[in-house]
């Protein structure tokens, strides 16, 4: 059911506010960091994990798919509760944060190119058996 889609939505939604809370106490800061973040890397690891073991129904699979594609209007409207004024006062954990994002992002990226090339590589070995690489 779609219902249960969203429902997975919630629990990832809580565990990465929660999670969030818990790291702006952690380093400091009286607000969420990255609550919206971390939901949203839960419910892909969560959808990915399910849909392995085959415990996500086309129905359910539909839910959460509905929330993927609205991924950025959920995003903004989350984002929007959040106290951004106190996260940026931290300063030097805005400019972390921000550093450490792009950091994550290219290392991310060159993991899956590399992967992905990988793949293309043995796919083209297989097609051209007798042909050498280039």
């Amino acid at each position: 059911m779609v219902i249960l889609g969203t429902a997975l939505l919630s629990v990832c939604f809580l565990l990465g506010v929660t999670l969030g809370d818990i790291l702006g106490k952690l380093i400091g800061v009286k607000a969420n960091v990255g609550g919206v973040g971390i939901a949203m890397l839960l419910l892909i690891v969560s959808r990915l994990y399910l849909g392995r073991k085959g415990l996500l129904s086309a129905p359910t699979l539909n839910g959460v798919h509905y929330w993927g594609a609205m991924y950025i209007p959920v995003v903004v409207a989350m984002a929007a509760t959040q106290n951004t004024l106190a996260a940026l006062r931290g300063g030097r954990v805005a400019l972390l944060a921000a550093i450490g994002g792009v950091a994550l992002c290219v290392l991310t990226i060159s993991v899956i190119n590399r992967l992905s090339r990988d793949a293309s590589d043995e796919a083209w070995e297989a097609e051209n058996p007798n042909t050498p690489p280039v």
